[in-house]
């Protein structure tokens, strides 16, 4: 069976701390890796592949998608709605830019989600379920990695931290809807504990909520750490010096961090939300304020039994999001809808 050539576009991904670069990067890696033998991956080729994949919503890719000749996938990294709470814009065009955000998807002739509950709530907009299609994320185990108990205590070292003191790790744009208020105030409610927070201002100040946040970020509690924007190839040392990943997220599709935490066994807690449910299955520790996170971050301290459990819970979800199974989704996923056009 001949080859395909999947030709990638991803203008604009590039803008630090944003998962959806993070996302990018890691599928193609995986794709050229994994499904060398059936495809091929070029990243925005003049000529159409036999398939045009679009990652990004920037106006340069929307121009190529009305372009395009070749079907064309759009990969769904968030929906209008996760808008509110990331950044602020003036109501008339925060109106005209959902609106082109809708229009892009609804242009493409196939939508890639990465959570299925949002099938429906895609469908809900106006488009056709019959045209949506669930694929989970995925990252590479080679950079997300336990490292050595000595590389782990120099860097931990390196940042003036008390070996012994347990450490809470949160990842992410620094926005209100990431929960980034619930984070400090369950910090405040620890003082025994390290929080640190990896993630900046990546839309600077139209990210909703910046006032406010900046004051915060600026004037921590004493136990915790904003280090901004970590470069991707090291983060994994910001994982290796952690005890659990916090994301008090109130609203997310498939947080990357969650995949590249379990990688190395890290124990999970999320805000009780139902996307956690489809694509975790109950790995993992949940809350929906800062007793309740309090609460879960004091047993998985204390209590040995707890840690082991949720250590094997993230253990888990590293084995089913394997890079075999992922790329065998892709590929079918390919040759489907290029045997459909």
């Amino acid at each position: 069976m001949a080859k395909l050539t999947i030709n990638m576009f991803a203008k604009g991904e590039d803008v630090p701390g944003q998962g959806v670069g993070s996302a990018y990067k890691e599928q193609v890696k995986l794709l050229r890796q994994f499904a060398a033998g059936e495809l091929e991956i070029t990243e925005a080729a003049r000529k159409d592949g036999d398939v045009n994949h679009f990652n990004t919503v920037h106006p340069g890719s929307y121009i190529r998608l009305l372009r395009s000749k070749a079907p064309s996938v759009m990969h769904v990294h968030f929906l209008p709605t996760t808008l509110d709470g990331s950044i602020r814009l003036p109501r008339p065009a925060s109106a005209v830019f959902k609106k082109y955000v809708m229009s892009f998807y609804k242009r493409a002739d196939h939508l890639v989600t990465v959570n299925p509950i949002f099938i429906q709530e895609i469908a809900a907009l106006g488009i056709p379920a019959g045209k949506i299609t669930y694929i989970p994320n995925y990252v590479s185990r080679e950079e997300f990695r336990r490292l050595s108990d000595d590389d782990r205590a120099k860097f931990r070292k390196l940042l003036g931290m008390d070996g012994q003191q347990f450490t809470i790790l949160g990842v992410g744009q620094v926005q209100t809807r990431k929960g980034v208020l619930d984070f400090v105030e369950t910090a405040k409610r620890l003082p025994q504990f390290e929080f640190i927070w990896c993630g900046g201002f990546s839309f600077g100040k139209i990210t909703d909520g910046y006032e406010e946040l900046k004051q915060v970020v600026e004037n921590p509690p004493a136990n915790v750490r904003f280090v901004g924007i970590i470069p991707r190839n090291q983060m994994n040392q910001f994982y290796n010096i952690a005890d659990c990943l916090f994301l008090p997220s109130y609203n997310e599709l498939f947080p990357m961090s969650i995949l590249e935490a379990s990688n190395l066994h890290l124990p999970i807690l999320v805000r009780d939300l139902e996307l956690y449910e489809e694509i975790l299955g109950g790995n993992y520790l949940s809350a929906d304020s800062p007793d309740g996170f309090v609460s879960r971050l004091t047993d998985l301290a204390e209590d040995s039994t707890v840690r082991i459990r949720m250590t094997e819970a993230s253990r888990a979800i590293e084995t089913f999001y394997s890079p075999e199974h992922v790329s065998k989704l892709w590929i079918d996923y390919y040759r489907r809808i290029v045997s459909e056009r």
